[in-house]
């Protein structure tokens, strides 16, 4: 299978959504869509491209804001992990989110464990890695050789921990007894900033090493 992935920076913290794109059927599997949904709806369009699916690392407004506007358009599922319910149910857990009020996800499938999800042509399997969040995930794609991080792992850093529900010894085990033990070669598309590899943050990351 021919893939390509796209990177549009999104919001005002300029979260990084991810169109992962099979070439040839032109269907699109869409990570993080934090906002600007219009911008996406047109990027869709003008690339022909066909929705299969949203994925969402974790539940922090950043990452999801762009979410219901996006499916109204192009109807497809939602996946978030079941872990995420109470942060999703709880605006003091959005901490700064400008989205008050009355703002609710549509999920159609909360994840249990850590599935293989087969989307559009690809065996996409899902890690949990609490830390950032207690229900955060991490895609990784074993035939493309590509993880999709979320706010779990950066280049050259890790996410936040001091918002509820936040843990940086969870966060530190998510990383070394689960995505430090992908290949090395595995390039990582995080939620924030530019893209790394394993190999790169097991001899850099300092928070981790």
């Amino acid at each position: 299978m021919e893939f390509e992935i796209k990177s549009y920076r999104v919001g005002m913290i300029q979260t990084n959504c991810y169109f992962l794109i099979n070439k040839d059927t032109s269907e699109v599997v869409i990570v993080d869509p934090g906002d600007e949904a219009s911008r996406l709806a047109a990027e869709i369009e003008r690339e022909g491209l066909k929705p299969a699916a949203v994925l969402l690392t974790h539940g922090h407004f950043d990452h999801i804001t762009g979410v219901n506007d996006l499916v109204a358009k192009f109807p497809m599922p939602v996946y978030i992990h079941e872990s995420e319910k109470d942060l999703l149910a709880s605006e003091k857990s959005n901490p700064f989110s400008p989205v008050k009020g009355e703002f609710k996800l549509n999920v159609d499938n909360f994840i249990q464990g850590e599935p293989t999800l087969d989307i559009a042509g690809f065996s996409i399997k899902v890690y949990t890695t609490p830390g950032h969040t207690p229900g955060g995930v991490c895609f990784y794609l074993k035939d493309q050789d590509v993880l999709f991080s979320g706010d779990t792992l950066f280049c050259g850093s890790v996410g936040r921990t001091d918002f509820p529900g936040g843990s940086m010894s969870q966060l530190v085990r998510s990383v070394k007894d689960k995505l430090f033990e992908l290949p090395e070669s595995t390039k990582v598309y995080p939620g924030h900033e530019g893209a790394t590899s394993i190999a790169f943050e097991k001899q850099y990351n300092p928070f981790i090493n």
